[in-house]
Formats: C-alpha cells, structure tokens, sequence
C-alpha cells in the first residue's frame, strides 16, 4: 500500500517523505540527547569518585596523624566513606588488603598490578558484565604517598552503575514509545495537512476534466493568486484563453474559406450548367463561359495558394530561401505585371525606384508581397486614377509604398484589415463592384514581411485614398 501511494498518489508522496524527514529528525535528536545524557550522568559519577578518592586520602592522613595505626586508620577511613552503593578500599604497595566497606560486597575486584597505576593521578576503569547492569561498577584508583614516613597505599573508590544505568535504560524506554508515536501523529497530521494543501489541486483537475472544446470559455478556480498553486491555476487559465482564440480563430478560418471557396465553385457550376443546357450555342457564348471558368479558377487557386501558404506558416515549417537580389528588380517585374491587369480596369501604375538595391530575402515570397499590395490598390482604385508605387531607402533597409485614390478604409474596420479573410470591399467599392478579394493578401503580406523581420503597416487612409508602406530591414 505505502508503494502504491508512493507510485500514485502525491498526498502519499509528500506524506511519506514528511514522516521520513521526522523520523531521520528524531532519530538524530534523540540519540543525541542519549548520548549527551549519558556522558553527563558518567561525568557525575567520575566527579563524585574523584572527590571521595580525595576525601579519603585526606581522611588516612588526618588519622595517621593522629597516632593510629595503619590498619585502624584504614579501617576507620573505610567505615567514614563507605555505603550500600559506594565502596573504599585500602591497600598497602605490596597489594595487600588493608581494609574494605560498603556496596553489600557484590563487587568481586582484584586489584591489578600497582606498576600499572599512575602515580599522583587517578585511574578511572569499570568492571563487571555489561549486559548485566547490577554487576557493573565505576572504580577510581591513586597511588598516595602519605607523611611522615612518606608510606604508600593504593585508594580504590567504587561507585554500582545500576542507578546510571536505571536511568539511561528508562530513556531509552521513553524514546522507543515516544518516537513510534511521533511518527504515526505526524503521519496522519501529514496526511491531512497534505489532503488540505492538495485540495486546490483536485479541485482544478476537475473542472480541467470537464472542460473541452465546447465550453472553453469555463475557467480554473483561483482561491489564492499569490501562492504557488495560484499562479499554477493563473498560468493554466492564461492557456485556455490561448486555445480559446487559437479555436475560435481556427473555426472562423474554416467557415470563411468554405465560403470563399464555394462561390467560384458554385459560378463555376453555374456557368457550366448554362452552357450545356443548350445542345447548339454560338462559338462566342462557349468563349464567354469558359472565360468566366478560367477566372473563377484563377481566383480558386489563388485563394488555395494563400491559404496554403498561412497554414504552413501557421505550422512553422515554411521554407523562407534567403538569397542576395536586387530588390528595385523584383518591384520593376511586379508592377510590369500589374499593368496587364490596371490596364483592364483603366488605371496606370506609377513606379518611382531607387537603382541597385541590393536586398538579401526570399525572391517568391517578397514577389507576393508586393503584388498583393499593388492587387489590393488596383481593386480599390476609381477607373482613370493612377496607383503610386514607390521603392526607397529608410534608415539601413527599404520602404515599398503603394497609394491609391479609392474611398479610403472606414475607421471602424481599420483595426481589422490585416486578419484573414476580413474584407472591407464593402466599405470601399464603388457603386457596382463586386470583384473584392479573398481577404488573404494582407495577411499574407503582414506574415512575408515579418518574416523578413520588417512589417507591412497603413499609413494613411481617407477620402483622397490610401496608403500602405512595406518596410524591410537590411538583413544580412
């Protein structure tokens, strides 16, 4: 279960790693308290040997002093100092036992080697099992040299560990109930505070888990916006606003290229259906029908072609070839070209060029660039007016301008000109037009010329006409 709650539950994972950090915690803690327990309750024990051994060295003295002799003063020193959980012994150089109380003698000592005693210092040793508590015993031992005579004896001072030992055996009793206890406390206060922290979460996996693509609008609940978890659901609502637009975009786009796609299909049809209706038509009624099927297919392939074009753009897999041109020749072939169509609508094209512009860019797509333009002005200028086409240095690249003198675009719609298939035909056309575009060219144009790292803006636009400008960055 811990392994399954590991593997699929974070409220688990956060639990476990809570519980496992205490543990390490108090682990550490507690056997660091053990262990700085212990050494003090040691420490005591040697301190309160040490001051018998002193005591009763003071104690031989005083009565040797006083004329005793050397087995009533050990006796009498002995019996002084000694009690049921404290032991004094005297010997003399030679190892031989002068005299013994005290500790119920449960001590069974032998005294070791006197060469192996320091002499005016004391030698701190413990005797007896270890596993067994009331066998174990604290022992201090001093060589004395001791006037007049300057004799010498062995003080040997013991002290039973089984208190000590009592005490440290209860701590660790404490410790082994208290630490267990600890841990299950704090894994079910993890566990809750964990399910509480994490509720925010399950809570906007939820309404995540309802949400699709008819109802983008619905968005994550935010409870606190500065925490971690709000900006989390902050940053999650940012992107369906994203795929909301992306969608609503995306539907818009599919509903305006089947109807810009279904009128040249649908003239097309017509057209043929009139044409064969009849079994016998003069030669220039076939000519006039397939004139009208050729430009409904031209207008077809080019709505195809841009379209085409913005996807891949869409997708980022548009191959943009750079190569060295010269950019007044690629605006010179383009308005050649436009002239054909002017020249069908009664309007002349001006160019005014700089020479040598050498330009580094992708020639097809900057063909088209200009061509749209020079397209969208042709389209929108009254017969017998000129479009002005003018190619410049600006700065360290180059500004192509196209002018017309059409009805200019309304304010209104200004905003929109350079979304897709937005067409402002309406707005604009004379009295009678009816040949507007697809509502392509500028955004294609706007793409080409980001592309390039430039842009295509609306410099003017009123009464007297209208003005775009392509400005193109020199590039390397």
């Amino acid at each position: 279960m811990l392994k399954a709650l590991r593997i699929e539950s974070v409220r688990g994972r956060l639990t476990v790693f809570y519980v496992s950090a205490l543990a390490a915690a108090l682990f550490v803690v507690g056997g660091l308290i053990y262990v700085l327990l212990a050494r003090a309750l040691y420490n005591r024990v040697d301190d309160n040997l040490l001051d018998v051994v002193q005591i009763a060295i003071t104690s031989l003295t005083n009565d040797l002093a006083e004329g005793q002799d050397t087995a009533d003063a050990a006796r009498s020193t002995a019996a002084e100092l000694a009690s049921r959980r404290q032991m004094l012994a005297i010997y003399d150089i030679t190892g031989r036992l002068l005299a013994e109380e005290g500790d119920d003698d449960r001590l069974a000592f032998s005294l070791p080697p006197v060469n192996t005693i320091p002499t005016g210092d004391v030698l701190l040793m413990t005797v007896g099992e270890v596993k067994d508590a009331d066998d174990r015993h604290r022992l201090a031992l001093r060589v004395v040299s001791i006037p007049p005579g300057g004799t010498r004896y062995v003080v040997v001072v013991g002290n039973a560990l089984e208190a000590t030992d009592e005490e440290l055996e209860s701590l660790r009793e404490i410790l082994g109930y208290v630490v267990p206890i600890a841990l299950i406390l704090a894994g079910f206060g993890g566990w809750f505070l964990a399910r509480h922290s994490l509720s925010p979460v399950v809570t906007m996996a939820d309404r995540a888990r309802r949400i699709g693509a008819e109802n983008l609008s619905e968005r994550l609940p935010v409870a606190n916006a500065r925490d971690e978890l709000g900006r989390l659901a902050g940053t999650f609502n940012e992107l369906l606003g994203r795929l909301e637009a992306a969608l609503t975009q995306q539907r818009q786009f599919m509903a305006d290229a089947s109807h810009e796609l279904r009128t040249p299909v649908a003239t097309t049809r017509t057209a043929a259906t009139v044409a064969l209706q009849m079994p016998h038509r003069a030669e220039s009624d076939y000519r006039e029908t397939l004139a009208i099927v050729e430009q409904q297919a031209a207008r077809l392939s080019r709505v195809v072609d841009d379209m085409f074009t913005l996807a891949r753009a869409d997708a980022g897999n548009y191959p943009v070839r750079s190569v060295p041109m010269y950019l007044d020749e690629v605006v010179d072939d383009v308005v050649r070209a436009a002239r054909v169509l002017a020249t069908t609508k009664n309007v002349s094209i001006e160019l005014a060029t700089v020479d040598s512009a050498a330009y580094t860019g992708d020639e097809d797509l900057l063909r088209r660039l200009v061509g749209n333009l020079i397209d969208n002005a042709i389209r929108h200028a009254p017969s017998g007016t000129t479009v002005h086409v003018a190619l410049e240095r600006d700065g360290g690249g180059y500004a192509i301008s196209i002018s017309d003198r059409g009805a200019g675009i309304p304010p209104e719609i200004q905003p929109h000109i350079f979304e897709r298939f937005y067409r402002g035909d309406m707005a604009r056309a004379r009295e009678g037009q009816t040949d507007g575009g697809a509502g392509l060219g500028l955004a294609l144009s706007r793409w080409i010329a980001a592309v390039h790292d430039g842009e295509v803006t609306l410099v003017r636009s009123s009464a007297e006409g209208t003005t775009f400008t392509a400005f193109l960055p020199a590039r390397a």
